[in-house]
């Protein structure tokens, strides 16, 4: 059974067909790719280095953001949700009967993708599922993960297993399920007050890459335009007629452009328009990590309240038990060849092999200006 999902990579096939063995599942491990993140003080400003290394980001901004880390101890929550995650996806695929080990690999910090694909290889896996921990397209959302994959396979060298990635999932009902009823939540939280606007925020980009994001043919912004496309789903699904899509957590330096406004930009601009308060949902993340608490629990919520205004930051679905069904029904997209649910018309895309591009050109990074 082939699907055709519009997904283009020169490859192979693995992407839109499933992969039969005689378990019937036809692969031999899902690996959880995500950021990483301190786990402890000592680890800050290491962690820090890997994140930055030749960006030529200067040292005293590494140290303000590590200020960041210390207020929580030193500690991200990021590896604790994505272990919490991958302990509810092991138990819905084992209750689906597949027998799917789940692998931890993170990008810069431990564990690192290339000592599990090293773990794996020596395990004698074969063919490995890939899910990355973002739901949206554009080079820091999709196209590094396919860099990530790439470089670990190459660390490990000929023998390294295939890996397919699991498609974006910005549109899947579940997710904006998920997210619709942490709005609902939030909106309850605060009495469902008359007036209070809901605010969807995602990690800003520079304007030059999310013109770079997605094929060429398509004209560029594809993370921008995915990131307003689950805004209005979501919002549609809560039943809430008026919001704003804002962005967060920018840096670099001042003179380049980024995606705006900002989060804290945008409720001042509220309080100067007399709404009373705010439902701010980070739609753009997938779990509650240290941009999502600092930024929005942090600073987000201390202007709101310099301002007297009201103020409720939704959940982020990655500790709803959709999120695992979710993951598992990406799975079983390759498996099993379940017909892939999503609600937009952007066409799936996401799925590579090996870190190919999932089409010719698509979210080619972009050059970094001179300093």
């Amino acid at each position: 059974m082939v699907l055709d999902w519009s997904i283009h990579n020169g490859s192979g096939s693995a992407c839109g067909r499933p992969q039969r063995q005689d378990d019937g599942v036809g692969y031999d491990a899902l690996l959880w790719l995500s950021f990483g993140g301190p786990e402890g003080p000592d680890d800050v400003m290491p962690f820090l280095e890997n994140v930055t290394r030749g960006r030529g980001v200067p040292r005293e901004r590494l140290l303000e953001v590590a200020e960041h880390y210390q207020h929580f101890g030193g500690v991200s929550p990021i590896n604790k949700l994505n272990r919490d995650a991958m302990a509810a996806v092991e138990k819905q695929l084992a209750a689906a009967g597949m027998a799917l080990p789940v692998h931890f690999g993170n990008r810069n910090w431990h564990p690192m993708v290339e000592d599990t694909l090293a773990s794996l290889t020596a395990e004698g896996a074969k063919r490995v599922l890939v899910f990355p921990t973002s739901a949206y397209g554009g080079y820091s959302a999709c196209r590094q993960y396919d860099e990530d994959i790439e470089r670990a396979r190459a660390a490990v060298g000929p023998e390294a297993p295939e890996l397919v990635k699991l498609r974006q999932f910005f549109d899947h009902p579940l997710f904006v399920s998920a997210v619709a009823d942490g709005v609902r939540a939030a909106h309850a939280s605060l009495g469902n007050q008359p007036g209070v606007r809901t605010v969807f925020t995602a990690h800003s980009v520079p304007d030059s890459a999310d013109r770079a994001s997605g094929p060429p043919a398509e004209g560029g912004h594809r993370y921008s335009r995915q990131i307003a496309e689950a805004a209005r789903l979501v919002a549609a699904e809560a039943g809430i007629a008026e919001y704003d899509v804002v962005w967060q957590s920018r840096s670099g330096p001042p003179q380049v452009p980024w995606l705006e406004p900002d989060i804290v930009d945008h409720i001042d601009a509220l309080h100067e328009a007399g709404v009373p308060g705010v439902v701010v949902s980070p739609i753009g993340f997938v779990s509650d990590h240290l941009e999502v608490i600092w930024d929005l629990d942090n600073e987000a919520a201390e202007r709101a309240a310099e301002h007297g205004m009201a103020f409720a930051r939704a959940a982020t679905a990655g500790s709803d038990p959709r999120f695992a069904e979710l993951v598992v029904e990406l799975i079983r997209e390759h498996t099993h060849g379940v017909e892939p649910r999503k609600l937009s018309p952007f066409p799936a895309a996401g799925c590579t092999v090996n870190g190919a591009p999932c089409a010719i050109g698509c979210c080619e990074p972009a050059k970094r200006p001179a300093r």
